[in-house]
């Protein structure tokens, strides 16, 4: 289903509370507004903080393993309890039950790239290294694969353990441009956009094919769990959610973006009902422009990375996404939510923060209730 500024699409009925989000109902309301690009009284926002009066629900100890952090489902069951009954989850922020997002459930380690895990993320390393071709074509999803069906049962237990308390996650994928360059290397498929434009860009419509086959079968398991999806970005969404995203096209220019990758997003944004573009890194900016002419892309994340200066440091660029009518979606600290909403339209805007106290939170979604302004 997508959403245009005249269409009112129903809410789903169901779930109106959740034992992590009491105001589960009406959030949903103000989610399809965001989505709709209405104005709903303030900007979207999402803000945590720790819950004045939580249960007594202890953390498990800490994993004795890299292997126990990332496999073991009744670890994770046991810590996603804890941390989420110890949250409060303002405005429009969400429970989400995951196993956590390193890598191994995306694509490429599913497709056989080797993965190294330690407690915090993972990498993985290259298959496809023959320099003079891409055997795009020899690559399948093995329903029969370890990770594979790790995926599912984790999935499954998601749904399970959520039930009645939070919303569970279809997890991390991968994206555009991001599998080719795991399963080539960043160095080689850079090399590949110079020689070989035509078959990086067919290999990105294959692996498509495959992103979507995949994503479909992710989908039909947690949707009726998530009433809808929800994933490793904390949006949410009454049908097929997923961030789109290209973290490889931070190392190219914008022609070799809107050649070899553009269509492919375009073509995501079609599948899917709702989408966020996530930009991550400066030198990413620069693909802005081109993003805001997916007609079917509703909303635009600006992210600086890691070590650089708040989104709002970018002003030019926020303004950019909202002049093309595009929904903003920025994470900044609470002290600088003021000043966004001095200089940023309420109007589609999507807060991500978080405080250090529920009456801090709850003070701020009321402050930006008086500081939101809808400037169109």
């Amino acid at each position: 289903m997508k959403i245009t500024h005249d269409e009112k699409p129903s809410i789903p009925v169901s779930g109106v509370t959740l034992e992590f989000k009491k105001d589960w109902g009406e959030t949903k309301e103000r989610f399809l507004l965001w989505w709709g690009h209405e104005y709903f009284g303030r900007c979207a926002m999402a803000v945590t903080a720790p819950r004045k009066k939580p249960p007594h629900i202890p953390r498990p100890p800490a994993p004795e393993s890299p292997q126990q952090r990332w496999y073991d489902l009744d670890w994770i069951s046991r810590n996603m309890n804890s941390c989420l009954s110890a949250t409060f989850f303002g405005g429009e922020a969400l429970p989400v039950w995951n196993a956590g997002y390193a890598g191994v459930s995306a694509i490429p380690a599913l497709l056989g790239c080797p993965t190294d895990i330690d407690m915090e993320t993972a990498w993985w390393y290259p298959i496809l290294t023959a320099s003079d071709m891409i055997d795009y074509r020899s690559l399948r999803l093995d329903t029969d694969q370890t990770g594979y069906q790790f995926t599912m049962r984790m999935l499954e237990r998601a749904v399970n353990e959520s039930r009645g308390k939070s919303l569970p996650s279809i997890g991390a994928l991968g994206g555009c441009g991001d599998t080719l360059a795991a399963l080539r290397g960043t160095a080689q498929l850079l090399v590949d956009c110079l020689e070989r434009p035509d078959v990086v860009r067919a290999a990105e419509e294959y692996l498509m094919d495959m992103w979507i086959e995949f994503y479909t079968r992710c989908y039909d398991i947690v949707r009726a769990g998530a009433e809808g999806s929800t994933c490793w970005f904390t949006l949410w969404g009454p049908g097929k959610f997923y961030p789109a995203h290209n973290d490889f096209s931070y190392n190219i220019g914008p022609d070799t973006f809107r050649e070899i990758f553009l269509p492919v997003i375009q073509r995501q944004t079609e599948f899917l009902d709702y989408t966020v573009y996530h930009v991550d890194g400066i030198e990413a900016f620069k693909h802005v422009g081109a993003l805001c002419e997916l007609p079917r892309l509703q909303a635009i994340q600006i992210l600086p990375g890691a070590g650089k200066p708040s989104p709002l440091h970018y002003m030019d660029t926020l303004k950019q996404v909202q002049a093309a009518g595009k929904n903003l979606h920025i994470s900044i600290a609470a002290e600088e939510v003021q000043y966004a909403l001095v200089h940023l339209s309420a109007r589609g805007l999507f807060i991500d923060t978080s405080a250090p106290s529920e009456d801090e939170a709850r003070d701020l979604l009321r402050m930006a209730e008086r500081w939101s302004v809808d400037r169109g």
